[in-house]
């Protein structure tokens, strides 16, 4: 029997876990994956386990390492800023970093911390983001004001292993605060935390909200900040004629009206094919290129030409004491260079996605379609209306959002924070991992879904049989889950 409050609920799934796995693992022997000899996942989202390079990629690596000659790394840079002028403009560059999060940190840094130089005391300064999902991301820079979202950025990152040193943040910057208008803030999951829940937000409130607290902090306003996904669990659901997200473009307009930049991080993106950053407004936006994307592991960097001038410079690449306009030398944030081959690889991933875009888009078209096909059979069935599957050239596939299923006062399907995920206590992630899957990723009523983790061939084709198993094992893996918590 359910139990009546959702805190003894989930410590209730916890305890069916063993039980949970069993079903798990027998299922996975019955579809046989334990007999193929390639893997199978769901969503080539982390830089811990990233797809394979498709054969459009390695070959280029491969021939800038053959023939004798030498391939200056400045040329190749030069080379990926042309890309990216190519497709937004010449008021637009590109720089690259060794990680996305390397990439978060310079611009952080560069553009938003007060300035160490002179003397007597430093000022403190402020960026603004929404409280929505994954805070931390941008948040972890800054410490957080007002204080009692300061729990945000340590039990998340206490899960996760990455407090390190200094938990990311930098010297005299805060991170603002201001709630979505219409979201819910509900506790869930196993490692009962804050959940927010955006899919109903109003957006003409919540840039009232907005608003009202750059208003009240100008004096200390840096920036504005965002999360770059553009989907109804990001509070997305309301766009524009050219699918921009409506809220996205205007917080960029308030970034505009207090004069600082607007940065924005996407990391599990996709540039060209996903969300312009002209049509937001972003001064800046980032990008992790081994996820979603199928280039070596690094963080690209694009923005606006006044913006990105001292990004460049800190990197080494605004050009020599002597003169020129471009160098690869030394500066403070030399510790990010990402290396030739992968600025080889990166470039010959831009390229693609500027002349073959339908390489990358079909194989995301057809897993969707998947996708859809084999949630028509979930059970219970009176959650089936309940979903959202929204697909997203920007998160490289397609996010299913659930959690509308906790709509009529019952209790829908659990949802799991991003703690449960670090910590491995989100029994549908580990449920597919018994069936021998590397899982989706899901946390917060929500799940990403993608091609890139062995359901693409060589040459980047869905191998459409993979990607349809593992499509049957996230379908099972919710269902026993819900068995086990009593949902019928």
């Amino acid at each position: 029997m359910k139990p009546m409050y959702r805190y003894r609920w989930y410590q209730h799934i916890y305890e069916s876990i063993p039980k949970i796995h069993e079903e798990a693992r027998q299922y996975g022997k019955q579809l046989g994956i334990e007999k193929l000899k390639a893997d199978i996942g769901l969503y080539p989202g982390s830089s811990s386990r990233p797809g394979n390079l498709p054969g459009y990629v390695l070959d280029e690596i491969v021939n800038a390492n053959r023939g004798g000659r030498t391939l200056p790394v400045r040329v190749v840079e030069d080379d990926i800023r042309d890309v990216v002028k190519d497709v937004y403009g010449d008021e637009y560059d590109a720089a690259v970093a060794n990680t996305c999060e390397a990439a978060i940190r310079i611009c952080m840094e560069a553009l938003c911390t007060p300035p160490a130089m002179r003397h007597g005391d430093i000022y403190r300064a402020r960026f603004l983001m929404l409280y929505g999902e994954d805070p931390e991301w941008i948040g972890g820079y800054g410490r957080a004001f007002p204080p009692k979202y300061k729990n945000l950025l340590v039990d998340r990152t206490v899960a996760g292993g990455e407090l390190g040193i200094e938990g990311k943040s930098l010297a005299n910057l805060e991170a603002l605060y201001v709630r979505f208008a219409g979201a819910r803030y509900e506790s869930h999951g196993i490692r009962f935390n804050p959940t927010p829940l955006l899919t109903r937000i109003d957006v003409d409130h919540t840039m009232e909200n907005v608003r009202k607290a750059a208003a009240r902090h100008a004096s200390l306003l840096a920036a504005v900040t965002a999360i770059g996904y553009d989907t109804p669990s990001y509070g997305h659901a309301q766009k524009d004629e050219h699918g921009t997200p409506v809220l996205m473009r205007r917080l960029g307009d308030v970034a505009r009206e207090y004069d600082v930049p607007f940065i924005v991080d996407t990391g599990g993106s996709i540039p060209f094919i996903g969300m312009d950053p002209r049509h937001v407004g972003a001064d800046i936006i980032t990008y992790s290129m081994d996820k979603p994307g199928r280039a070596p592991a690094c963080g690209l960097i694009i923005g606006k030409d006044e913006i990105i001038n001292p990004v460049r410079k800190g990197m080494g690449l605004g050009g020599q004491r002597y003169g020129e306009v471009s160098s690869h030398g030394k500066a403070v944030f030399t510790f990010s260079d990402p290396g030739r081959d992968t600025l080889v690889g990166l470039l010959a991933y831009l390229r693609v996605l500027r002349d073959r875009p339908q390489l990358v888009k079909d194989p995301i078209d057809r897993f969707h379609e998947i996708i859809v096909e084999e949630f028509q059979s979930f059970t219970p069935g009176r959650f089936r209306d309940k979903f959202i599957f929204t697909k997203t050239y920007q998160l490289g596939g397609t996010e299913l959002n659930y959690e509308q299923t906790w709509d009529d006062g019952g209790f829908g399907i659990p949802l799991f924070t991003l703690e449960d995920l670090w910590a491995n206590t989100n029994p549908i992630v580990s449920a597919q991992v018994e069936m021998g899957v590397e899982p989706a990723t899901i946390y917060g009523g929500k799940m990403f879904l993608g091609p890139g983790l062995g359901t693409l061939d060589e040459d980047g084709n869905l191998i459409e049989e993979y990607a349809r198993l593992g499509a049957k094992t996230l379908v099972k893996a919710v269902e026993i889950v819900c068995k086990h918590a009593g949902l019928g």
